[in-house]
């Protein structure tokens, strides 16, 4: 027999667990303010843009051929630009305290489809130093290609510069907020309906007519010590008042 549950129930499942639901809720949203505000250092981008000349053809005449081959150069430029040889001489040019290859993580680059401006990005906890990282590589790339490949068509498009009030690309406080608030949300629901699940005491006679298909015969109220003692109170006022009105009775037959 399979067991359903309506919207009574599980509103009602919702608000007996709500202060963990909440209690979970509040507790993500604070750990990762916590994280994205004191614990995890601010990463700022900068970048450079160079493009690839493109030969032209005698009356202008647009070679497709020639255009997938630019495209592919620009690809073979982009794996040079993040070689070990390139790297290296720019991590001696600023003094960087980081092998090649970590340098390496710090830059990608990238172009468009079919385009011949490639832009390369650096990041780093120092926006003044991502500047130069960017620009020092496109440099010392453009400085070497002649030699690499005895070619000279690369011109820069565009220099990195530190803006005046550079902005962080990570972290982002208020989205990992909203992540946590999800999360927080998304988990304590969830618990609240596992815990509900693995419950299997009885708390009415619901449960026992659900639970182990018995009919109910009758039901014995639960009664507390406090309404024992009001009870048997009010038991001594009516005896208490009719001895009373019993005495006043004799009084008058006397």
């Amino acid at each position: 027999m399979e067991e359903t549950i309506s919207l009574k129930e599980i509103f009602s499942v919702l608000k007996k667990r709500m202060l963990l639901i909440i209690g979970l809720t509040i507790g993500a949203v604070l750990i990762s303010a916590l994280v994205s505000f004191f614990m995890i250092t601010p990463t700022y981008e900068s970048s450079t843009q160079f493009i690839v000349n493109q030969d032209t053809n005698e009356g202008n005449i647009v070679d497709y051929n020639q255009i997938r081959s630019n495209v592919e150069i620009i690809n073979t430029y982009n794996d040079i630009i993040k070689s070990n040889r390139i790297l290296s001489q720019v991590v001696d040019e600023l003094d960087l305290a980081i092998s090649p290859y970590q340098l390496g993580q710090k830059i990608s680059v990238s172009s468009r489809q079919n385009s011949q401006v490639v832009t390369l990005t650096a990041s780093d906890t120092d926006p003044d130093l991502a500047v130069e990282i960017a620009n020092t590589t496109v440099q010392i790339f453009q400085n070497d290609l002649p030699v690499l490949m005895n070619v000279n068509n690369v011109n820069v498009l565009t220099e990195a510069m530190t803006a005046a009030n550079p902005s962080p690309v990570s972290p982002k406080p208020m989205l990992n907020i909203a992540i946590a608030l999800v999360v927080g949300l998304m988990t304590g629901v969830g618990l609240s309906f596992l815990l509900e699940y693995l419950d299997n005491t009885i708390k009415d006679e619901q449960d026992i007519e659900v639970r182990l298909g018995l009919p109910i015969l009758g039901v014995i109220a639960h009664v507390s010590d406090e309404d024992t003692h009001s009870s048997r109170a009010t038991q001594d006022q009516l005896r208490s008042s009719e001895r009373g009105r019993m005495n006043g009775q004799r009084k008058k037959t006397v």
